[in-house]
């Protein structure tokens, strides 16, 4: 398992990795995980190698785009001096350009994105990066907002093949669960998942870095 003793972990991202961890209780204290994939991954990490003193930190905020996150980026990504940062964003900045078609101002075109990111990840020294898709739980990839959710999945792995990070393709660990599933199963929106949806979160991530699950 390659994360080691002592190491911090860190996520960051919007309402999937926030899951409810900065209301009301985590509010300021940094403390709380949510109720998702981070909270899943800390407690088989410490059920697992409770030897190792892994401590998770969750970031994730709700609704946050690229542009949200480079405004807090230094506070709560840099300053943390994590040994991996785990970054899955890109949901809203999709989402938002067929919510919300004519407020054109909060859209998020994949220039912006794919330069954002960049720019954010080189501030970042010393840490470990897993870079972790966008998705839309929707099997149909004729859909037009599964199609550019894919876009902007496509950037990421591009990022983390030319940063050497970790890259994990998280529409492609929903495969196995919507062949079986109607997505309304997983997440009633197509976005938010319900246990099932971050426990598919929580394997794609661990299984990437090395968990033993034996």
């Amino acid at each position: 398992m390659e994360i080691k003793q002592g190491e911090k972990l860190l996520f960051v991202g919007d309402s999937i990795t926030d899951c409810g961890r900065d209301r009301p209780l985590g509010e300021g204290t940094g403390d709380s995980l949510g109720s998702g994939y981070v909270s899943y991954v800390d407690a088989l990490l410490q059920s697992v190698y409770p030897d190792r003193s892994i401590r998770v930190v969750n970031k994730g905020i709700s609704g946050n785009t690229v542009r949200d996150l480079e405004a807090r980026w230094h506070a709560d990504v840099v300053e943390q001096s994590p040994d991996w940062l785990v970054l899955m964003i890109g949901i809203n900045d999709v989402w938002r350009q067929f919510s919300k078609p004519y407020q054109t101002e909060s859209h998020i075109h994949s220039e912006e994105y794919e330069e954002t990111i960049y720019r954010l990840i080189n501030e970042v020294s010393g840490a470990k990066l897993v870079l972790m898709t966008p998705f839309y739980i929707e099997p149909n990839n004729q859909d037009r907002m599964r199609q550019r959710m894919d876009e902007y999945g496509k950037i990421m792995q591009d990022i983390a093949s030319e940063t050497n990070a970790l890259f994990i393709d998280t529409q492609k660990a929903f495969e196995p669960l919507l062949s079986c599933l109607h997505p309304s199963a997983i997440a009633q929106d197509r976005v938010h998942p319900n246990a099932r949806g971050h426990m598919v979160l929580t394997k794609a991530f661990l299984t990437k870095v090395g968990f033993q699950w034996s």
